[in-house]
């Protein structure tokens, strides 16, 4: 069922709401003027850093990242957690690299890395959202399942470029102009996403979970539901991130997407989608990836050591998670104003 423009989710309440709304939409301002004063600062210094190439190799950078955010950051604003989307991310790669080594058709190669990924993002919904088992422990022991199962099946072997069409790889690096095909996928990705999310009932309903689960089950919103489907979408772009790293990098081993887990979720919280629910965009999940590859794609242009990358990184999500305290102080407090008035 479609919302309307002024229509909400039963239970909501519309001034703190609108309060969140443009405090999210001046923190991703926030992040993209950071992220144009970064880059011409960085062409200053470097005047080859924004050609063709480097804008093509910066955005192919952020495509992976950008897609595995959004998918987490739908489960975010649930007040959920999954851990587990880079091991997924791994294991899909090497499904759909394995495909691709024997022969199959790249378009079943991607839809079986999908389908992998949904799967494990299925089995992670369930357990969190009828076996009310935490997020932090259901995903953080899916981690390590899947990163066992992907030891054992890949083992020392390992998938290269020469045991891949070339087609594949080509449309991993190919591109309109500056413009990758990975980008142009991601941003499609992210825009169809956010308007689900913004324009559909069933889309707003995440939002409700995450800020009060209790209200929305109260206003007969199928939480376990919306949970599930949430953790089967984060899943299902892992694996289509997967499908994706082996046609960027045309390799994968057992160790890929090993510790990914956790840029995406920096991504996440620096991009404003609050870790306690019911806040933030996809559009700025996907700007928190794009800042955090354009720091690590920096660096090295200005000569800066690479061991700088996880302290900057690590500064931006401790910062990120400062100002999120502060609008839920800001909001409550706004709450607590209004409760007099309440007739």
């Amino acid at each position: 069922m479609r919302a309307t423009r002024e229509g909400t989710v039963p239970g909501a309440d519309t001034a703190p709401r609108r309060l969140v709304a443009f405090i999210a939409r001046a923190r991703q301002a926030a992040i993209l003027l950071v992220l144009v004063l970064l880059l011409l600062a960085t062409e200053l210094d470097n005047h080859r850093f924004l050609s063709n190439q480097g804008i093509k190799d910066l955005l192919l950078d952020a495509a992976i990242l950008m897609l595995v955010a959004v998918g987490q950051a739908v489960v975010v604003i649930t007040r959920n957690v999954d851990l587990s989307v880079g091991s997924v991310l791994g294991i899909s790669a090497f499904a759909a690299g394995n495909l691709l080594a024997g022969g199959a058709n790249p378009v079943w190669a991607v839809v079986a890395a999908i389908l992998l990924g949904a799967g494990f993002g299925l089995v992670n919904g369930l357990l969190v959202s009828f076996g009310q088992v935490p997020a932090l422990v259901v995903t953080l022991g899916m981690l390590y399942v899947v990163r066992g199962l992907d030891s054992i099946w890949v083992g020392p072997r390992e998938i290269t470029s020469q045991s891949l069409p070339s087609g594949f790889t080509d449309f991993g690096h190919g591109g309109l102009g500056p413009i990758p095909y990975l980008a142009l996928i991601a941003v499609a990705a992210t825009v169809a996403v956010a308007y689900y999310l913004a324009r559909y009932r069933s889309g707003r309903e995440f939002y409700a979970i995450g800020s009060n689960a209790q209200a929305a089950r109260l206003a007969g919103i199928g939480l376990r539901k919306r949970v599930v489907a949430a953790y089967i979408f984060a899943g299902a772009l892992a694996g289509l991130a997967g499908a994706l790293y082996v046609a960027r990098f045309a390799y994968v081993d057992a160790t890929t997407g090993g510790g990914y887990e956790l840029t995406v979720i920096s991504a996440v919280v620096v991009g404003g989608v609050a870790m306690t629910g019911g806040v933030g965009t996809v559009y700025g999940a996907a700007l928190g990836a794009l800042l955090l590859t354009s720091i690590n794609s920096v660096l090295p242009a200005l000569n800066v050591s690479s061991v700088w990358e996880e302290a900057i990184d690590g500064s931006l999500l401790l910062l990120a998670i400062a100002v999120d305290r502060i609008v839920a102080g800001r909001v409550t407090s706004a709450l607590r104003e209004r409760s007099p008035h309440r007739g």
